[in-house]
């Protein structure tokens, strides 16, 4: 049976002070469509973006209060007339602007992936392991053979990074704040681990790999980015996916050298890679991540600190942003 309200996280104000804008409503529960699944959600993936989604920054024109969360795991709950492809009780992963952040989501059938579980493993894939397919692959033009620098490496999307350049036969360096998340990055296969409290990154690449940086896959932005930029090899490519030192502020504002008179001299180039931009590519990239996981060639690292409910979403937010978080942030509906 089937309850007659369920509860969501909306922003009833835009701010990127996820914690300000967040409110946790109860709307009713509505049968699903012709077409559509009700999922009940059990597990919702919080990433560095979401202080975006609450500040409005990926809804312009619309006016509060907007639903919150992208991607969640969960169990097919009902379906509408005309869907077969799923049944009550299947495993089904969705990722939608909106859909995460709530018990119950009402999503077309064709917009979920069934999945073996609804674990946070498998959530992680969704958006962090296939932002850093594409970033690397599409993005990226990857190749093997080549020198790969991921920022943020132990973090919720540099981690897959790390794993498939690895798995791609390139040599690969990541950045992180601290000893256990250097750890991490060393079990999963990272070449040259920069811990940058303890080294100096501009440092360690001038000393290290003088020829520079074929590849870069970025997410932090200033003097990260900066420096990054500075040592990339003759034709190389800095992927910007994200710049987390940035999203609870204004933009920094620069004096330089405008950048093209760091890239011509090289052929260097720099690109972006906004994931929704990439949505007819993502099932191909998540079915081939899920094949990688269930073949062992795929780690997942979960942050260990545990959120349950909406009420803690915020909390758990706060968390990824406060650089303590190593792995996946989740949060248990």
């Amino acid at each position: 049976m089937l309850p007659s309200t369920y509860r969501k996280l909306v922003a009833a104000r835009f701010s990127p002070r996820f914690r300000e804008a967040a409110a946790v409503v109860e709307v009713p529960l509505e049968a699903p469509g012709p077409g559509d699944i009700l999922v009940r959600n059990r597990c919702a993936g919080v990433n560095a973006t979401d202080v975006n989604i609450s500040a409005g920054r990926y809804t312009p024109g619309a006016q509060p209060p907007i639903d919150l969360g992208a991607e969640a795991v969960g169990e097919v709950a009902a379906v509408g007339d005309g869907v077969t492809a799923f049944q009550v009780g299947d495993a089904v992963l969705t990722n939608s602007l909106g859909g995460g952040y709530r018990e119950y989501y009402t999503v077309r059938a064709g917009r979920a992936v069934r999945v073996p579980a609804a674990s946070p493993e498998i959530l992680a894939l969704a958006i962090s392991g296939v932002t850093a397919s594409i970033g690397l692959s599409v993005t990226g033009e990857m190749q093997a053979g080549e020198t790969v620098l991921v920022t943020a490496a132990a973090g919720g999307t540099g981690q897959f990074a790390v794993q498939l350049a690895k798995a791609a036969g390139c040599h690969v360096i990541g950045t992180c704040g601290g000893p256990d998340k250097a750890e991490l990055l060393r079990t999963l296969g990272c070449d040259r681990v920069v811990n940058y409290h303890d080294e100096d990154l501009d440092a360690v690449l001038g000393a290290e790999y003088p020829r520079g940086v074929d590849l870069v896959y970025e997410s932090v932005g200033r003097r990260m980015f900066d420096v990054a930029l500075e040592h990339l090899a003759v034709r190389g490519r800095l992927v910007i996916i994200g710049y987390i030192t940035e999203y609870l502020d204004t933009p920094e504002a620069v004096t330089a050298p405008r950048i093209y008179t760091k890239l011509l001299s090289k052929s260097a180039s720099v690109r972006s890679m906004f994931l929704p931009h990439f949505f007819r590519q993502a099932p191909e990239h998540l079915t081939r991540l899920l094949e990688m996981v269930r073949a062992g060639a795929l780690q997942v690292a979960i942050d260990p600190a545990e959120f349950r409910g909406l009420e803690a979403v915020a909390d758990a937010v706060e968390h990824l942003h406060s650089g303590r978080s190593r792995g996946k942030v989740v949060v248990w509906l």
